[in-house]
């Protein structure tokens, strides 16, 4: 018999498949085609990553209540924009069950056949260390029964086919083009599709992999050791005090999950190697 984790995360999966049809027309654009006014003027969609992800989840809400009701379950939002998840499913009939999902969404690369822009996965900082902290997180990080990435691919569309300064008339709705197609819906858990890289810049993002086929089969870096060795790794990363390669009393901070299992008397052999775009340029 499975369990409640296992029935979530499969009906969540079978559901992020039914998605794509939701926001797409039959040539596969996005349904969304700009803001209208109350004078029944269009302006179009900028091609930034943060307008799209949050028009989409703003898109996708009202099918989110009707999967978490028809499973037994209710939707709390995060309280503030920065907290973590997006979405907290909570179990109507024991509140104890918990499931943490966060929408993310990248683009396609065209440069990389099969390839992403990748993820984050959200932060390996106070929450993640700390299990019971309630700083930027809805519910502290222990509670939830399990972490949850829904993942949105999607193709940009060429930028000289979208003028962004050009305001139209309802009348005009079918000759404007949509910023994204061809979207990708899935869900994973997100140990599953993460790389032992940070998502961005300076700050303590987890980053996934980006090899679109490994994200869709969960086939990430720690694949081979499990969610355990993931939270050790995150939590200790930029963190913990590792000796230096080749030096004699010299310590770094860990930045590689080689270092992290050497360190800890762990095999290395058992780190999973999704496919890497270095090598498959166009």
């Amino acid at each position: 018999m499975l369990t409640e984790k296992e029935q979530f995360i499969n009906k969540l999966k079978e559901f992020s498949k039914t998605l794509t049809q939701y926001v797409s027309t039959h040539e596969g654009d996005w349904t969304i085609k700009g803001f209208i006014d109350i004078d029944k003027q269009i302006y179009t969609i900028s091609s930034d990553t943060k307008i799209i992800s949050k028009i989409l989840e703003i898109q996708l809400f009202p099918k989110f209540i009707i999967f978490a009701k028809e499973n037994g379950y209710k939707i709390i939002l995060a309280e503030k924009q920065n907290w973590y998840p997006d979405l907290s499913f909570v179990k109507i009939d024991d509140e104890s069950i918990k499931f943490a999902v966060d929408i993310k969404t990248t683009y396609k690369l065209d440069d990389y056949d099969g390839f992403c822009n990748g993820f984050t996965l959200g932060s390996h900082g106070e929450y993640f260390r700390t299990r019971t902290s309630s700083k930027n997180i809805q519910f502290p990080y222990e509670q939830y029964t399990a972490h949850i990435c829904l993942g949105i691919l999607y193709t940009r569309s060429i930028s000289a086919d979208i003028d962004e300064t050009e305001i139209l008339k309802l009348s005009n709705l079918d000759s404007i083009s949509s910023v994204i197609s061809n979207l990708v819906f899935f869900a994973e858990e997100k140990w599953k599709i993460s790389s032992d890289r940070g998502g961005s810049g300076n700050t303590a993002n987890i980053g996934s992999i980006d090899y679109i086929e490994d994200l869709l089969q969960g086939n990430g870096v720690f694949k081979n050791l499990g969610e355990e060795v993931f939270d050790a790794y995150w939590i200790n990363q930029g963190v913990l005090q590792v000796p230096k390669t080749n030096s004699k009393g010299e310590y770094k901070k860990l930045t590689k999950l080689t270092e992290f299992l050497e360190f800890t008397g762990k095999d290395t052999t058992l780190i999973n190697k999704p496919k890497s775009k270095k090598k498959t340029k166009k």
